[in-house]
């Protein structure tokens, strides 16, 4: 039996994880945290009655063999942190951790030799596009991705598109694309640059998560593209890290490294 704390279990993400724990036979939710959570009643987030609930990391006191983590930018790198000097392996799918924070993670948990995973996302369909489009960028080095989610997400770009741009990048010559000397009429109009690769962030009710990445070359171009219409479509990732993360001596970063 794996025993499982959910943290940002108040939010959409997070609800999905409860369900997905709750559901599964091996898993036990034993933990649920979440700033918010002083005043709540447990029914209302699917929570039973030996589910201990946390609004505070100093008050948190688990047995949990598993911290996942869907809570907020501002937050995470603290969050981790404190799974890993806790003992409690994370599998975390909130992104927003700079590569400074992943690093510093990555040592603290070989300190520790605490398994963890860390994953820009939790999609098949994702982690499929973002191997794809590393293998087109050996053949078409001009790229540019477009990321698209829901009105509600803060953070841009996504850490799938980000990642997406770090993959390409590993195999691509590094340049800039487009003119040489270009003119933006409109401030911030070809996106942000990730060493030369643009990324464009669409944030718009509707959506849930989609990404396409455009690759261009004399005479033609290719574009691959994957989309999300439902947050539990995540949860098979996320079920497959639970499982998995115990096999791992520290913090890795991708769920393609443990399918």
């Amino acid at each position: 039996m794996i025993k499982v704390l959910v943290a940002g279990f108040t939010g959409a993400m997070g609800q999905k994880a409860v369900h997905m724990v709750n559901t599964t036979d091996n898993f036990k939710l034993v933990g649920a945290y979440a700033p918010s959570a002083k005043k709540i009643n447990r029914k209302d987030y699917h929570l039973d009655d030996d589910v201990k609930i946390y609004s505070s990391l100093n008050d948190i006191d688990s047995d949990a063999d598993v911290w996942i983590d869907f809570t907020l930018p501002s937050s995470v790198y603290e969050n981790t942190k404190f799974a890993i000097q806790h003992h409690i392996q994370p599998v975390v799918g909130t992104s927003g951790l700079s590569d400074d924070q992943i690093n510093s993670l990555v040592k603290l948990s070989k300190q520790e030799k605490v398994g963890g995973l860390v994953a820009p996302n939790f999609g098949l369909s994702a982690v499929l596009l973002m191997k794809f489009a590393q293998s087109a960028a050996k053949y078409f080095p001009d790229a540019e991705i477009i990321e698209m989610h829901h009105g509600d997400k803060a953070d841009a770009p996504s850490g799938t598109a980000l990642n997406t741009a770090k993959l390409i990048d590993q195999v691509r010559p590094r340049h800039e694309q487009g003119a040489k000397h270009p003119v933006e009429t409109l401030k911030n109009v070809r996106g942000g640059d990730y060493h030369g690769i643009r990324i464009h962030a669409v944030r718009l009710p509707g959506y849930i998560a989609h990404e396409q990445v455009l690759f261009g070359g004399p005479g033609e171009a290719l574009t691959i593209r994957q989309d999300s219409f439902d947050r539990g479509s995540f949860m098979k990732g996320v079920k497959v890290a639970v499982n998995k993360v115990d096999s791992l001596d520290h913090l890795i970063v991708g769920l393609e490294n443990v399918l």
